[in-house]
């Protein structure tokens, strides 16, 4: 699933291109990614519309089209955006003003397409905790200090912090040498601190490198990420740690698969 660094990739991408296009004509190929309103409903609300402003809430893109109208583009698993040609198996296309078009792909059908007056209500966005970004070492610390969950876990959980998923967890617990199956009010004081600092490095080299593409991700303009091959554990089972040289061990903690080396992380 595309996390934090992906999906503002896309986004930074999106204002760039299509911000001031209007929406001129839209092709749907696969209704069922389209979760509100119906699909004819959804076309005549779109077409027409001129983009005003792309936002990124967590793993969620919102384009904006007025005060009270926005697509809400939630791309889950397996979506992603191409701007540009239309695509052969585009599930959803938007033509826009200037001949191109805005593809939604998605080969699983498990992302979310919405039109609504307003996304803030939608209940998976007000379930949302903080964003590393919007808060400090201190609040950070006060989040982990009353949790006993594993840390892994608690990294993961949305309602937490919001944002991160499976890869920069594993690799922001890599960088700190923190054990995954840690509970997160073990940690003391100090390794508290390096593990914000941590996440928020590593979310900042992955916006740099245009996101990971570990599994379907493609930047807007369809070309792979690169944060991918500076991955310290992520995806690395049995080959050899950057630090120790000895086998990284995969794990599974909350149900998802977590890489670690059981040497350096204590």
């Amino acid at each position: 699933m595309p996390e934090l660094p992906e999906v503002e990739t896309v986004k930074r991408a999106l204002q760039k291109n299509i911000v001031s296009k209007k929406i001129t004509g839209i092709t749907v190929n696969k209704g069922r990614v389209i979760k509100e309103p119906g699909i004819e409903t959804f076309k005549r609300g779109l077409i027409g519309e001129t983009v005003k402003e792309v936002r990124r809430r967590a793993k969620v893109l919102i384009i904006k089209l007025r005060e009270n109208k926005f697509l809400v583009v939630h791309l889950r698993i397996s979506g992603w955006l191409s701007y540009g040609k239309l695509q052969d198996r585009v599930r959803v296309a938007f033509k826009l003003s200037d001949g191109k078009y805005l593809n939604y792909m998605d080969q699983r059908l498990l992302g979310e397409l919405r039109l609504r007056k307003s996304y803030e209500d939608l209940k998976f966005i007000q379930n949302l905790g903080p964003e590393p970004f919007d808060i400090n070492a201190g609040e950070f610390k006060k989040i982990l200090a009353a949790k006993k969950t594993k840390i892994k876990v608690l990294l993961m959980d949305q309602s937490i912090i919001a944002g991160l998923g499976n890869i920069y967890a594993q690799e922001a617990l890599f960088l700190a040498k923190i054990d995954p199956q840690r509970a997160a009010n073990s940690l003391t004081d100090n390794e508290m601190k390096l593990l914000f600092k941590e996440i928020i490095a590593v979310l900042k080299e992955a916006i740099a490198n245009k996101g990971s593409s570990v599994d379907t991700y493609r930047r807007l303009d369809g070309e792979k990420g690169g944060m991918e091959k500076r991955l310290k554990v992520y995806g690395r089972e049995k080959e050899l740690c950057v630090i120790c040289k000895k086998p990284l061990k995969k794990i599974f903690l909350g149900g998802r698969g977590t890489c670690f080396c059981s040497y350096c992380q204590q």
